[in-house]
């Protein structure tokens, strides 16, 4: 029996995939969590096979608590998944150290199927994301821009297209105010506009939001 836990926010979800889990599916929830202090307290007495990990994680946002995961406790296989657009986040996560990405639309046999393959050493994504990988489109050329972009590039661009000003952004990276200036001028570089207006229009064209 694999052993699962489980870091989201909502009780429901908690409390929906943990039942779901336990109709003879090989998997077994050994504990929850709704921020991120919580969940590496709990991670001091209990070590799962697999962390499913909600992306817009409370404290500290997923990609952020992933790398921290992958510092503290490397054993420990990450099941990323969001409400936020797939194609986006899902590079991201990989890229972070996570074993999978899983969109909060998919069917609810993708979770046993995602930690299935986890389980089994190999990386998770839907046959759909695969896809939009493999043919980048000409009208994507949002996608093909937002590809460009760092794991820490994302995270700025999100936490400022969220409404944050450059003083919280910077406090929640654990990064200076200057280094996010810095950043705020490689994204308008890299995605090809030259004032915050254009930014986060660019931001909401790629579903930052």
């Amino acid at each position: 029996m694999k052993t699962v836990f489980i870091a989201d926010s909502h009780p429901v979800v908690q409390v929906g995939i943990t039942q779901m889990l336990s109709i003879e599916t090989g998997f077994k929830v050994i504990g929850t969590a709704r921020t991120s202090s919580e969940l590496f307290e709990k991670l001091e007495n209990e070590t799962p096979d697999i962390l499913m990990l909600e992306m817009d994680f409370p404290e500290i946002n997923g990609i952020a608590c992933l790398r921290k995961m992958k510092k503290n406790h490397p054993d420990v296989k990450v099941l990323m998944y969001s409400g936020q657009s797939e194609d986006v986040y899902a590079i991201s996560s990989i890229r972070a150290g996570a074993q999978g990405y899983l969109s909060k639309n998919a069917d609810l046999d993708y979770i046993v199927a995602a930690l299935e393959k986890i389980s089994d050493g190999k990386m998770f994504i839907t046959n759909e994301l695969a896809q939009r990988l493999a043919f980048d489109e000409g009208t994507q050329k949002p996608r093909r821009l937002f590809r460009k972009l760092s794991t820490r590039e994302i995270e700025v661009l999100k936490m400022l297209a969220s409404g944050k000003r450059n003083k919280d952004v910077a406090l929640g990276l654990g990064l200076n105010e200057k280094t996010i200036s810095t950043y705020k001028a490689r994204l308008m570089k890299k995605l090809n506009v030259d004032n915050m207006v254009d930014l986060l229009q660019q931001a909401k064209a790629l579903d930052i939001f």
